[in-house]
């Protein structure tokens, strides 16, 4: 969606690190439209808790990926920010354990050392607390709700964004979200990468890269491919893992005994992004049991079990159309990719 005059108007251009305060309910209620949303972003009920709250801009949110129905990759945004802290806990979507993070217009925002913050720019629909309530789901059918909330929504609050539009990489430095050598190992790797796809001395450019990377103490290309072969049925653990436990995550090798060529176990995806995190410890955060599909709005129980860990989310520095990306979705996990640690052994997080 482009940007709107009243985003305009009220947008504070915040940079990572910053301290803002979140405007009152009827400050933000006076912004939104008949849909409770501005600029197509809705504002979630689960956020009316962080009003008059002084938080820290935890990434400038100019870009974001789209994980909806259509699949479009990287997506611009305007005047929108991360605050640290700020994820959804689904009291208003039906307990939808995503744990997602907030999208922030700047215009529900205000800078906590500034005296005289922009003026509210009233939208003029008269938006209620009952109306974004409304807005969270549709009854059609009543036993079968779709939700609303800002990941169903993100293709329409955003533009189209090319790979190649080198614009949002020094977005991403001059935001303060990246430093300018961690862009520079991204667009170096992902040069790499699109090297490798061409197929010409795959073996060998592979093996000078990882041989490189072991050298000065570095990660391996984030390349896996799995080992169970078509219609095959892929393995299952059972731990019954519990909030607060310790775990180890287990190695690529070990990953990849137990996922399809194209990297599923039981429906769920072994993302590249989540190879950084083998042989790295982390507490369980908590089992996951539903949540809301990203692609059709409806609730979706888990058939096994699903895992979040604490800390643990895509840091976009591997898949094309995503790097950079400042969303920190949370990485989900079987059980049979991760093994239980003492919790008197050290811990080895990352």
């Amino acid at each position: 969606m482009p940007r709107g005059d009243l985003s305009r108007q009220m947008s504070l251009g915040l940079r990572a690190g910053e301290w803002v305060i979140v405007r009152s309910q009827a400050e933000i209620l006076a912004t939104l439209d008949a849909q409770a949303r501005l600029d197509g972003l809705p504002f979630q009920p689960e956020m009316f808790t962080l009003c008059g709250h002084r938080m820290r801009v935890y990434k400038a949110a100019h870009k974001t990926c789209d994980s909806s129905v259509h699949r479009t990759g990287g997506r611009r945004m305007y005047d929108t920010v991360h605050l640290e802290g700020g994820r959804c806990d689904g009291h208003a979507h039906d307990g939808c354990q995503a744990d997602c993070v907030f999208f922030w217009k700047e215009a529900w925002l205000k800078r906590a050392n500034d005296d005289q913050p922009p003026p509210v720019v009233a939208a003029g629909a008269n938006c209620t607390v009952e109306r974004v309530l409304q807005a969270a789901r549709v009854d059609d059918p009543p036993d079968n709700p779709t939700y609303v909330c800002q990941t169903t929504a993100i293709y329409d609050a955003s533009d189209d964004l090319s790979t190649w539009d080198i614009r949002q990489y020094l977005a991403d430095v001059t935001s303060g979200n990246h430093s300018i050598w961690h862009m520079f190992k991204l667009l170096t790797r992902a040069g790499y990468a699109a090297l490798l796809q061409r197929g010409v001395g795959y073996r060998l450019l592979l093996q000078f890269y990882n041989k490189f990377q072991q050298l000065r103490g570095g990660e391996p290309f984030p390349i896996m491919v799995g080992k169970i072969e078509p219609g095959q049925r892929t393995p299952t653990e059972i731990l019954d893992l519990q909030p607060g436990e310790l775990v180890e995550v287990k190695s690529a090798e070990e990953i990849s005994a137990t996922i399809t060529a194209d990297g599923f176990n039981r429906g769920m995806r072994y993302d590249p992004e989540m190879l950084k995190y083998s042989g790295h410890r982390y507490r369980v955060q908590q089992r996951v049991n539903k949540l809301i599909d990203e692609k059709s709005g409806k609730m979706v129980s888990m058939k096994s079990p699903c895992i979040q860990l604490d800390n643990v989310f895509c840091r976009a520095e591997f898949t094309p159309g995503r790097l950079g990306c400042p969303r920190a979705s949370n990485t989900y996990w079987r059980e049979i990719w991760l093994r239980r640690v003492a919790d008197d052994s050290p811990a080895r997080s990352k």
